[in-house]
C-alpha cells in the first residue's frame, strides 16, 4: 500500500526479478551515446559504398584458384586486380576532384559490371580457355574499385566521423560477404563459377541507389569548376560568394570589349593556379608518408603475401582437418581472415589506435610464422591456423581503418579531403608488392614441400 507522506522514510526502489540492472542500463546509455548526432541515413549509404565496391575485389581473388586453375600462381590474379587500382589512386587524386561525384558513380558502376561480365563469360580455363579475356575484366573491376575508394573515402570529409566507420564497416562486410559468400555458392549450394559471377555482377547497381536514393546530398552543393579544388567543409559559402564576385568581373570585361584578352588571362591564371596546387598536393604526401602511408603498406604487404603466396600452402591431412577436399583450405582461410577484418574495421565507434606501427609489425611476425611453418611444419593442428588468420584479419583491418581516423583527427581541415584519397594509394601499393612476392613465395614453398614429402599443394 502506498505510505502516507511523513510517516517513514522513503526507501530507494529495488529492481524487479527480470528487470535490467543498472550497469546493463548504463552500459545501453554509453552505447546509444557513441552513435549520437549520426544520421541513419549517411551510414546506410557509407556502409553500402564499402560492401559494393570492396566486394567484387573479394570475390575475383576468392575465385583466383577456379579462374586461372592450379598451375598458375594466384598472384597473377592478385596482381591484376590490384595494379589497375593502385595506378588509379597513385595518379587520380590529383585531377579527379575535378570530376563531380554523380559522374564518378556511373563510370565506376559500368566499369566494374562490365568487368564480372567478361571474367563470368569468358570460358573457363578446363574447356581450353585462355585467361586473357577473365584477367582483362579483373582490370576494368580493379578500376572501378580503386577510383571508388578514393573517391567514397575522399566524401566521408563532407560527412563526418560516422561516414567513415561506416565505409569501414562496408568494406570489412565486402570480404566477409564476397568470400563466404562465394565459398557458400561455390562449396555448399554447388552452383557453378560462372553463375555466382553472373549473379555478382548485378551488384554494382546497388551503389546508385545508394548514393542517388538514400545519401543526403545538401553537403555536395554543385561549386563552379572555376574553383574545382580539394576544400574545406566550412569554406562552401565563401566560395560561393567568391564565385559571384568573379562572374561579375567576367562580365564588365566582356561588355568592355576585350573578351579575348580576360579569357587569356583566366587561362594563364587557371594554368598558374592548377600547376602551384599539383605542386602544393605532392609536399601533401611527403607529409603523409611515415605517418600515415608506410604502416599502411607494411600491413599490406605482409597479409597479402600470407594471403595470396603461403595460405595456399598451409594444408594438412584431410582426415586432421573439417575439409574433404584440398581446395576447401584456400577459400575458408579467406572467409576466416575477413570475419577479423569485418570486426576490426567495424570498430572504430568503440576502440581506437593511435600507435599504427604496432599492429604493422605485428602482421609481419605472422607472415614470419606462417612462412616458417610452410617450410618446417611445426603447427600440430589446422585449428591454430585458423585462429592465426583470424588475428592477421584483426590487424590489417585495425591498420587500415585506423589510419583514415588519425588523418581526420590530425590533418588540418582545409587539406583532409585530399589526404584521406591520396593514403589510398599505400593499400594498393602494399597489395602489388605482396602480389609479385607472393608468386616466388607460393611457388618456392610448394616445391619445398613437395620435395621434403608433404605434395598436398599439387593434390588441388
Amino acid at each position: 500500500m502506498p505510505v502516507a507522506a511523513g510517516t517513514e522514510e522513503e526507501q530507494p526502489m529495488l529492481p524487479l526479478p527480470g528487470a535490467p540492472s543498472s550497469s546493463w542500463a548504463q552500459f545501453c546509455q554509453r552505447f546509444r551515446a557513441l552513435f549520437s548526432g549520426a544520421d541513419p541515413r549517411v551510414c546506410v549509404a557509407f556502409w553500402l559504398f564499402g560492401l559494393i565496391n570492396n566486394v567484387l575485389y573479394v570475390v575475383i581473388l576468392s575465385a583466383a584458384l577456379d579462374l586461372v586453375g592450379p598451375s598458375v600462381p594466384k598472384g597473377v590474379v592478385l596482381l591484376a586486380d590490384v595494379i589497375p587500382s593502385f595506378a588509379t589512386k597513385l595518379i587520380a587524386p590529383y585531377f579527379i576532384h575535378m570530376v563531380p561525384y554523380p559522374v564518378r558513380i556511373i563510370i565506376f558502376v559500368f566499369l566494374s559490371a562490365t568487368g564480372m561480365l567478361l571474367v563470368a563469360l569468358s570460358p573457363p580455363y578446363t574447356d581450353g580457355g585462355t585467361i586473357a579475356t577473365k584477367l582483362a575484366g579483373i582490370v576494368l573491376a580493379s578500376l572501378s574499385s580503386g577510383g571508388g575508394e578514393l573517391s567514397f573515402v575522399g566524401l566521408t570529409h563532407f560527412y563526418g566521423p560516422f561516414s567513415l566507420a561506416a565505409w569501414g564497416s562496408g568494406t570489412g562486410a565486402a570480404g566477409l560477404v564476397g568470400a563466404g559468400a562465394y565459398a557458400l555458392a561455390t562449396t555448399s549450394l554447388g552452383l557453378t563459377v560462372k553463375a555466382t559471377l553472373l549473379a555478382s555482377s548485378c551488384l554494382p547497381a546497388v551503389m546508385v541507389v545508394s548514393f542517388f536514393m538514400i545519401l543526403p546530398r545538401s553537403p555536395l552543393q554543385p561549386i563552379s569548376a572555376t574553383y574545382a579544388g580539394y576544400r574545406a567543409v566550412e569554406e562552401r559559402e565563401e566560395l560561393a560568394e567568391e564565385r559571384e564576385f568573379m562572374e561579375g568581373g567576367r562580365d564588365v570585361i566582356f561588355d568592355e570589349g576585350e573578351r579575348l584578352l580576360g579569357a587569356s588571362n583566366l587561362s594563364n591564371q587557371s594554368k598558374k593556379v592548377g600547376w602551384q596546387r599539383f605542386k602544393a598536393d605532392l609536399k601533401r604526401v611527403r607529409g603523409l608518408f611515415f605517418p600515415f602511408m608506410l604502416p599502411l603498406l607494411l600491413v599490406y604487404v605482409a597479409e597479402y603475401t600470407i594471403n595470396q603466396g603461403v595460405s595456399p600452402t598451409l594444408l594438412f591431412p584431410l582426415d586432421e582437418s573439417p575439409f574433404a577436399h584440398f581446395r576447401a583450405f584456400y577459400p575458408a582461410y579467406n572467409a576466416i581472415y575477413q570475419v577479423g577484418v569485418f570486426i576490426s574495421r567495424s570498430s572504430t565507434p568503440f576502440f581506437r589506435i593511435h600507435d599504427l606501427y604496432l599492429p604493422s609489425f605485428l602482421q609481419i611476425l605472422n607472415l614470419v610464422l606462417l612462412t616458417l611453418h610452410a617450410v618446417f611444419n611445426f603447427i600440430p593442428s589446422v585449428y591454430i591456423i585458423f585462429v592465426i588468420i583470424f588475428w592477421e584479419g584483426l590487424l590489417g583491418g585495425l591498420v587500415y581503418v585506423n589510419t583514415f581516423a588519425e588523418i581526420g583527427d590530425r590533418v588540418p581541415k582545409e587539406e583532409r579531403e585530399f589526404s584521406l584519397g591520396a593514403t589510398t594509394v599505400s593499400d594498393a601499393a602494399g597489395i602489388c608488392l605482396a602480389g609479385f612476392a607472393s608468386m616466388v613465395f607460393e611457388v618456392w614453398l610448394c616445391d619445398w614441400q613437395v620435395t621434403h614429402g608433404r605434395d598436398y599443394c599439387r593434390r588441388i
